[in-house]
């Protein structure tokens, strides 16, 4: 009996990596392959009914300092020779890279031992390891359209799969988008990230306040808070007779999101993803201390496109959340049109075709189409900048 085929994954511990890395993971089982993952000893796992066996190496960021440089480069060096041991041990057929440092050791490793590369980058600007990695990659899979950084590709094949999101996402994909009656219950879902935000925890229930009672009245928000603003977020939605549910972590977020008229959140590239595949629209508030602000950029293709709303961090105050709230769930057919177009802009084929070019790239039988090539966009371009030009 014929060997099954290794798949390689490697990816930071947060979120972001962990959970498109995983959708794939999926999606390569099913076809018959071997999937191992790669990623650091503070990275996360796969959900346990997966069980893919996981790898931990040394891995860790640049930082400002000569004594923390030398610490990371030691690490990276160790992370190195351990990725080295791991490829020949398991053989790969081909290594997909989701950034994050803990990828580059391993991505080195594997160009090193001749593995074909993949990388996939799940934000509109290009991450600081995949633009390291770019000259050892075969092929670059992309999120979005446009991807600020592409434009020295070094000799890699670039292609637009989209970002998978988890099979509980997917399949509420044809879940339509809730009716909004004249004097019906409006569900604003917020969200924070994996960790929450602070900023969320005091605007929210403030702009709540400065809404018409009658309005007020009709809302229930469930609310992701950190565990050291629980109480003062309890506190402040109870002041102003708002039925909140409150938790430092939802376990069902995918089934709150598609009962949701609204949703108020951060625009991570996995939120983007989901948001869009489940086809609900957002007030998006960007992160603003990203490396290269790549929520930003996330959040400007997504609002180009219609089907979300940004506001800044700097602009994100109560009396400018309460004005859009209020214009927004007094006019329901805006809330559903931009439900609409958040739809009509995410995929749930994502991880098919992000399969399909990794086993394409380690020389196996792919299944489905690819989809068309992305186009380079100019370092320092801004996305929204790129898409109005597209536009016009």
């Amino acid at each position: 009996m014929a060997e099954q085929p290794c798949i390689m994954l490697a990816a930071g511990g947060t979120g972001g990596h962990i959970f498109p890395a995983e959708a794939l993971a999926r999606t390569l089982r099913a076809r018959g392959a071997r999937v191992v993952l790669v990623t650091d000893r503070r990275g996360g796992k796969f959900s346990d009914d997966l069980n893919v066996q996981t790898y931990r190496i040394s891995a860790d960021t640049l930082r400002k300092g000569l004594l923390s440089k030398f610490r990371s480069v030691f690490s990276m060096g160790i992370g190195l020779l351990q990725a080295q041991h791991i490829i020949r041990r398991v053989r790969p057929a081909a290594v997909v890279g989701f950034g994050g440092y803990p990828s580059v050791p391993t991505i080195y490793a594997a160009s090193q031992l001749g593995v074909p590369i993949v990388l996939h980058e799940q934000n509109a600007v290009l991450g600081r390891a995949n633009r390291t990695l770019m000259g050892k990659a075969r092929l670059v899979a992309t999120s979005f359209p446009q991807v600020a950084g592409l434009k020295h590709s070094g000799g890699a094949r670039m292609v637009q799969t989209g970002n998978p999101v988890r099979p509980a996402f997917a399949a509420l994909r044809e879940a339509p988008y809730p009716a909004v009656s004249e004097d019906g219950t409006l569900n604003i879902f917020v969200m924070g990230g994996s960790q929450g935000a602070k900023i969320f925890s005091h605007v929210v229930p403030q702009a709540l306040a400065l809404l018409p009672e009658p309005l007020r009245r009709r809302i229930i928000v469930a609310q992701q808070c950190r565990a050291e603003d629980l109480e003062t977020a309890k506190t402040a939605f109870a002041a102003v007779g708002v039925d909140a549910q409150l938790s430092t972590f939802f376990r069902d977020v995918p089934e709150r999101l598609a009962a949701c008229h609204l949703a108020i959140c951060r625009a991570g590239a996995s939120t983007i993803a989901e948001l869009t595949a489940t086809g609900r629209p957002a007030i998006l508030v960007p992160y603003p201390f990203g490396h290269a602000d790549e929520q930003t950029a996330n959040a400007e293709a997504v609002a180009e496109a219609g089907a979300a709303w940004l506001i800044p961090q700097s602009a994100f105050t109560p009396e400018a959340l309460a004005v859009r709230l209020e214009a927004l769930l007094t006019l329901p057919a805006s809330l559903t049109k931009t439900a609409a177009a958040a739809r009509a802009w995410g995929t749930v084929d994502a991880a098919e075709h992000l399969a399909n070019c990794v086993l394409e790239t380690a020389g196996m039988n792919a299944a489905g189409d690819i989809h068309k090539p992305v186009q380079s966009v100019n370092d320092g371009h801004a996305v929204a900048a790129n898409m109005r030009e597209k536009a016009a």
